[in-house]
């Protein structure tokens, strides 16, 4: 059966599938990280995870792989296929593309940043499927973007698009790893909400997810937190759509795990603020965790398919038989999950 390895890397999980023509997952798997082992002990987890599947396909599918993709996070050079710089994984300059193809006897590999490889599964085959123009924007960690146009996922020319966590909503606020002060994920990312949480409930164990249910239960001080930073999340999401004009906003990671308690406020603040410009669909993400992996996948099918049509468009995962686990990994076939998500969509602090 023709297929594609598809491989998320994560700061402390990497989750891998086989995925077929139709975009169905044949079989997945996950496995931690260990990125406490050091960059290069990472770096040669990701080829052997990749070989591994390799031999699954050959042995259960009747074929090797046709293509890989990957997604990481950090700065990653896609056109050259090289991971530039990821902080939580300690790595620079990996020629993350020629190693991988090397390890799969010269099969042609894809490169992906991770926030922009699930936005691509979203926007094709997710919440925001039959949209010709979305963001994508989970909320964990930290915030990012992935903005879409037919299709496809725009990196920018220098690679940096998207980048909507560090628009500057409040002048002069609180500082942020970035050099500014006031950025929109150091108050409305789900880090910044735990933090704050934290700090008001004076429960230094507290997180967004608490929250959350404080908000659902009527707490006036979870309330103030939570409006804050839905107001903030406001105020950058009508920047980014007045430069943007998307159709379809989508909003994920551990943040949209709160549903309608962040939704129903946070469509309510997005059109108090719109003057001129066109209100967007606003909806969650649907395919959770899982995004990343098919989004890689997608982009292994995009190397062998001279247009977007031909690439698989399932929105629903293709079920088969048997199941495999090697050493440090668990398998599955034909299963999804939602209760994570990408790195820069953790809940945690």
């Amino acid at each position: 059966m023709r297929h594609v390895i598809a491989l998320d890397v994560g700061g402390t999980g990497m989750k891998a599938a086989l995925i077929g023509v139709d975009g169905g997952l044949l079989y997945e798997a996950r496995r931690p990280t260990g990125r406490e082992r050091g960059p290069e002990a990472v770096v040669e987890t990701i080829l052997d995870f990749a070989a591994e599947l390799r031999t699954y396909g050959e042995e259960h599918l009747g074929e090797s792989a046709v293509a890989a993709g990957v997604a990481v996070p950090g700065i990653v050079d896609a056109e050259n296929g090289i991971a530039v710089y990821a902080a939580n994984l300690g790595w620079r300059d990996v020629p993350m593309r020629r190693l991988l193809s090397e390890r799969l006897d010269g099969v042609p590999v894809a490169l992906g940043h991770d926030v922009r490889t699930g936005g691509l599964a979203e926007g094709r085959i997710g919440a925001g499927r039959g949209a010709d123009r979305f963001l994508f924007i989970p909320l964990g960690t930290g915030i990012a973007g992935a903005i879409g146009i037919d299709g496809r996922i725009e990196p920018g020319a220098h690679g940096y698009a998207g980048e909507i966590g560090h628009i500057v909503v409040r002048p002069g606020g609180i500082p942020c790893g970035c050099g500014q002060r006031g950025c929109l994920e150091r108050l409305a990312s789900a880090s910044a909400v735990t933090q704050a949480w934290a700090e008001a409930s004076g429960d230094p164990d507290a997180d967004a997810a608490d929250c959350a249910k404080a908000v659902e239960s009527g707490d006036p001080r979870a309330a103030a937190v939570w409006q804050d930073a839905v107001d903030a999340l406001a105020d950058g999401l009508v920047t980014a759509l007045t430069l943007l004009d998307p159709r379809t906003l989508i909003i994920g990671g551990g943040l949209a795990e709160a549903g309608e308690t962040l939704f129903v406020p946070l469509r309510a603040a997005v059109e108090e603020r719109v003057t001129f410009q066109k209100l967007p669909t606003i909806v969650p993400a649907a395919l959770g965790d899982t995004a990343g992996c098919l989004g890689a996948g997608l982009l292994a099918w995009d190397l062998l398919t001279d247009t977007r049509e031909a690439a698989p468009t399932t929105t629903a995962p293709a079920q088969s038989t048997g199941t495999t686990q090697s050493p440090g990994t668990t398998g599955t076939t034909g299963t999804t999950d939602s209760t994570d998500s990408t790195d820069s969509s953790e809940v945690t602090a």
